[in-house]
Parts: structure tokens; C-alpha cells; sequence
């Protein structure tokens, strides 16, 4: 069965949406079939990938809010073995719709279930905060991915999304995990950069206010900061179709690998305990 990922930050200006297209994206080139779900109702993930977003008819928002089957929606991209479930600007209310429906931190779960055997990676695109799209895609997925921009503030209001995870566990998802955090905008002429991923480690490493919980892996692959990884939705394609040769696509194209051999090694790590 596959694996539901939410890519999490309600900081925005993260990278969070290019990690989610071009982890996506490298992943699927692994030959991995991978599941996009486009949940910010920005819809940057969409357009990202070149689908207009202004002619989507059907989107995350149809799933959610009406009867609308998640498989209904989806759409092919430019990468094979990677499909998206596409945003639009009707997912704009979502938020204030969700208020009065029964269960409304499940509604996405419920309509996920069904495709998850049939991807071996589902990520989810959650938007810029806290509000219930992102609780929706907390409850869906199985962890999280958290990015961190290498900048001054860049710890600024983690607490917070960690206590919101928290609070999921201990209401609505207990099996949510922190699959790890990657460092994005790095530029290393800067001590700023060095000082931020020292931090950034140190806080993840164990942090005595947070509990033991919150001690997760931040992985080793850095994402640079990058003109050419700025540049490429603007064009409508993930790095790997606009320019694979620049250092960006090389850092995404590592920490897709990075990803699927950690999950590898939980996988093994699981066999070994079930087999004991």
C-alpha cells in the first residue's frame, strides 16, 4: 500500500510546493508510481506541473466538499508514472465551508483510502497554515515532511505546527509520524546558512520543551538556492524538464533517493521486528 506524505510548513515561502513537485517528480522517475494531491488553494502545485488552474472543472475542493471520487479528478503529467490531483481557485473556501460538516477533519481520508493501494507514494500539498486543509491532510497521510528555509527566522513558529502534529496524534491520527526535515534556500557563501542547519539540527536532535517525540531525522541533502529552481513554474515544469543538469535538479534528484532508501530501511527495520 502506498505511502500518504503531507509536505507541512504553515510558514510560508519554504520551498514547501517545488519540494512537492520535483520530490514527486524525481521519485516517479525512480519508477515509483507517485500521487500528487494538490490541496493549497493557491494551486501553485497545479501550475507548477503545467496544468492550468483556471480551467480545472474538478478539484480537491469537489473531493472534499462534494461527492466527488478522488479518481474522477485526476490528471496525467509530464512525468511518467506521476498524476495530480489539480486545485483550483474554488478551493479558496473551502476553509469556511468545512466549519458545519460533520467529520470535516476526515473528509479527505475517506476519499483517499481507496487509491492508496494503487500509488506507492501519495504526497500532499498543504497550504501556508494551520487552518482545516492542512488538519485534512494531517489526518490523511501517515507523516510529514517539514522544509525549513535556511534564513534567519527560519525556526519562527515550528513550535507551533509541532503542537498542531501533537494535537492530531492525540485526537484524530495517532499513527503520524514525522517522516523528517530537509533545509531548503541554502546558500553557503552566507555563515547565516551554516549557522540555520546547525540549528536547525540541534532543535530536531531533541528538544526537552517539545518531548521526545519531536526528535525527528533531518535529512542530509540541502536544497540550494536556485534561479533555475525559481524560474521553472513559471514554465509550467518541474526541474527535471527544464533544466536536469543544474544543481537544484541534482539536489532534488538525491533527496528523492534519500527519501525512498530511509523508507526502505523502516520497511526492512518493520520486517525484522514482525518476523520476531
Amino acid at each position: 500500500m502506498g505511502k500518504i506524505i503531507a509536505i507541512c510548513n504553515q510558514k510560508g515561502g519554504t520551498g514547501k510546493t517545488t519540494s512537492a513537485i520535483n520530490l514527486a517528480s524525481y521519485i516517479a522517475l525512480e519508477g515509483k508510481k507517485v500521487l500528487l494531491i494538490d490541496l493549497d488553494p493557491q494551486a501553485n502545485a497545479t501550475s507548477g506541473l503545467g496544468i492550468n488552474k483556471y480551467k480545472v472543472e474538478k478539484s480537491t475542493y469537489h473531493v472534499i466538499l462534494e461527492e466527488t471520487p478522488l479518481k474522477e479528478i485526476l490528471q496525467s503529467t509530464p512525468i511518467e508514472n506521476l498524476w495530480l490531483a489539480p486545485a483550483n481557485i474554488d478551493l479558496t473556501g473551502a476553509e469556511i465551508e468545512l466549519v458545519g460538516i460533520w467529520g470535516r477533519e476526515n473528509c479527505l481520508k475517506r476519499k483517499l483510502f481507496p487509491l492508496k493501494e494503487e500509488f506507492d507514494f501519495i504526497f500532499i500539498d498543504s497550504p501556508p497554515s494551520l487552518g482545516l486543509l492542512t488538519i485534512n491532510a494531517l489526518c490523511a497521510a501517515e507523516s510529514i515532511l517539514i522544509p525549513v528555509q535556511c534564513e534567519y527566522y527560519a525556526l519562527e513558529g515550528l513550535t507551533q505546527l509541532l503542537k498542531t502534529i501533537a494535537l492530531v496524534r492525540e485526537n484524530l491520527n495517532s499513527n503520524l509520524t514525522i517522516e523528517g526535515v530537509f533545509l531548503t534556500m541554502a546558500d553557503f557563501r552566507t555563515n547565516l546558512t551554516h549557522e540555520v542547519i546547525a540549528e536547525v539540527k540541534r532543535f530536531f536532535s531533541g528538544n526537552p520543551q517539545l518531548g521526545s517525540y519531536f526528535c525527528a531525522p533531518v535529512f542530509e541533502t540541502i536544497i540550494p538556492r536556485s534561479i533555475r529552481l525559481s524560474e521553472a513554474p513559471s514554465f509550467g515544469k518541474p526541474i527535471v524538464l527544464y533544466d536536469k543538469d543544474s544543481t537544484g535538479a541534482q539536489k532534488y534528484a538525491e533527496l528523492a533517493k534519500e527519501l525512498i532508501m530511509n523508507n526502505q530501511k523502516k520497511e526492512q527495520g518493520d520486517g525484522k521486528e514482525k518476523f520476531r
